[in-house]
């Protein structure tokens, strides 16, 4: 079959009589590119916009604009808000006694806050300090806070410290009292983030517990004991049947 495009005399004439429709037009692509650019360039304006400009600029918009804008205005306005709560926090902040119940007992709703009551004196608290600062850092929704103990609770014994409270709208949901559950003297960073995530103040992207091995290897260590304090209490049991 012929071509209807092609160039032909014979063409020419069946499109002079409206038997071939007219031949099409090969696309420019200078003119393709001029058309891409004009649709991207199409993108309504307030999409660029910051809030203060587009309540300048209401006035240059249609209703149906207008409409969209209010959207967008939402949208942005929310992502401001979630940014601003993530920028409140992002350091181990010190606070005093007087300041614990507006600081932690009275802090905004759904916000974690963890408090590390502390004395310089002891080396396990320092290292606590060290890493609650760089958990701060990597978790900056929580709210990180560490306060001298003697500010906070008179006579509070060596022997409970460090202290960590893990508060959440008033309430504490998690506590670590003394060196044994706050870690230990070696207590790593990921040992600690661990424990604060368990009891839900931080999203931690750690897949299983750090310490794990170490608590078999002592749960092991336990059992065998007892298994073997068993049999030797079984034998001398014979023993004094015999």
């Amino acid at each position: 079959m012929q071509d209807p495009n092609e160039d032909t005399e014979w063409n020419e004439i069946l499109r002079d009589f409206g038997i071939l429709p007219p031949k099409e037009e090969p696309k420019d692509e200078i003119e393709e590119m001029v058309l891409r650019l004009q649709k991207e360039a199409m993108v309504k304006p307030y999409e660029k916009m910051t809030l203060s400009q587009l309540k300048e600029a209401e006035d240059e918009f249609d209703d149906e604009d207008m409409k969209a804008i209010e959207i967008y205005r939402e949208k942005r306005l929310q992502e401001w808000k979630a940014l601003k709560k993530k920028q409140n926090f992002g350091e181990l902040r010190e606070i005093s006694g007087n300041q614990y119940v507006h600081e932690v007992t009275n802090a905004d709703k759904d916000v974690w806050v963890i408090i590390h009551l502390y004395r310089s004196s002891i080396p396990t608290c320092l290292l606590v300090n060290q890493h609650l600062s760089l958990l701060a850092r990597k978790f900056p929704e929580t709210k990180f806070v560490k306060a001298i103990v003697n500010s906070c609770i008179q006579h509070y014994h060596d022997s409970c410290l460090p202290t960590i409270f893990v508060y959440k709208n008033g309430q504490i949901e998690g506590k670590f009292i003394g060196i044994i559950d706050c870690g230990g003297i070696n207590l790593k960073l990921e040992e600690l983030e661990w424990k604060l995530a368990e009891v839900g103040a931080i999203q931690t992207h750690l897949e299983e517990n750090p310490k794990k091995e170490i608590v078999d290897m002592m749960v092991s260590s336990v059992r065998n004991t007892c298994i073997y304090n068993d049999t030797n209490s079984s034998n001398s049991d014979n023993d004094d049947i015999k």
